[in-house]
């Protein structure tokens, strides 16, 4: 029933799309008929709204990966700059749930490491069609630039904070764990939850030993439930890496294990002298820095979409 629904979310958009597609040109052609110049700003209207909803629709076919379709777990990490990265990487954790929340879907914090002015880390789950698909590509280094509100002098600081995308995968993917391959650590949750949360050792850490890959939660009061949520995300992370093992290219996973730092940032985001947002892969531009901030990143999003097709298919 989930792939049935999938499905004809996928297909009922085009058709309903192709209905008024036709409907507009039956009224362009009776208005050329009768020569009725009234009619053109209404055709030309008409058309307008019926291009953009066609890109939006186009974006998904864009997405065609075996798990594209799925939810996924985003972690942040602040990098190289101190108190200055780990309130960046609070600002752009804020900004990918600002973005889940405009597409409706479902977010869950997982796991999260304060600090001095933000965080060091973060881990949230987020469900909803094709959520994986729409942010796969945000995997990497993003870079800060703008005067400090931490620096008494004020002066401009650059700091680092990276992104990275990894699918929920459903019963229908299989990843082998070997009960050998596997270190489980238990240890006091924290921040809020009450007395239990802070007297027992309920939160999980995973550490699959061959690759070095660390899965935690300490979301849940139960470490059964910690430990099946951090499974989860040792096996999505898993998943991941083999399926670019498999494909000789470990340059996205490897993200995450690049220094967070200069020179190995995806996009910059500058609030002083001036206000810009760049993605240096796709060379797309945007001014208004605030509205991407609050999560306005869809341009970017599909911006990199077609840039990968477009590529994939030259």
């Amino acid at each position: 029933m989930g792939e049935l629904k999938t499905l004809k979310g996928r297909y009922e958009p085009w058709k309903q799309l192709r209905t008024e597609i036709d409907d507009a040109i039956a009224l362009y052609e009776l208005a050329e008929e009768a020569q009725d110049e009234s009619q053109t700003a209404e055709v030309e209207s008409m058309m307008k709204r019926l291009i953009s909803r066609y890109e939006k629709q186009n974006i998904l076919e864009l997405m065609s990966g075996e798990v594209d379709k799925n939810g996924c777990f985003l972690t942040i990490h602040a990098g190289a700059g101190g108190t200055e990265a780990c309130d960046w990487a609070q600002m752009l954790y804020r900004m990918y749930l600002r973005w889940a929340e405009r597409k409706g879907f479902a977010v869950e914090e997982l796991d999260s490491l304060e600090a001095e002015g933000g965080i060091k880390s973060a881990t949230a789950k987020i469900e909803g069609d094709y959520a994986y698909g729409y942010l796969k590509g945000e995997s990497g280094v993003h870079r800060l630039v703008r005067i400090s509100p931490f620096d008494a002098n004020a002066r401009r600081h650059t700091s680092f904070a990276s992104a990275y995308i990894f699918p929920i995968l459903d019963d229908s993917i299989e990843v082998d764990i070997k009960p050998e391959d596997l270190r489980v650590d238990t240890y006091r949750s924290g921040g809020a939850g009450g007395q239990h949360i802070n007297k027992t050792d309920s939160a999980v850490r995973f550490t699959h030993l061959p690759t070095g890959i660390v899965a935690a939660c300490q979301n849940e009061r139960s470490q059964i439930k910690n430990r099946a949520i951090a499974m989860s995300m040792l096996k999505a992370r898993l998943y991941e890496y083999y399926r670019q093992e498999k494909e000789k290219d470990n340059e996205r996973f490897a993200q995450e294990k690049k220094d967070i730092s200069w020179g190995n940032q995806i996009r910059s985001y500058v609030f002083q002298p001036y206000t810009l947002v760049k993605d240096y892969r796709t060379k797309t531009e945007i001014g208004n820095i605030q509205a991407v901030m609050d999560g306005d990143i869809d341009y970017f999003i599909e911006e990199y979409l077609r840039f990968v097709w477009n590529n994939a298919h030259a």
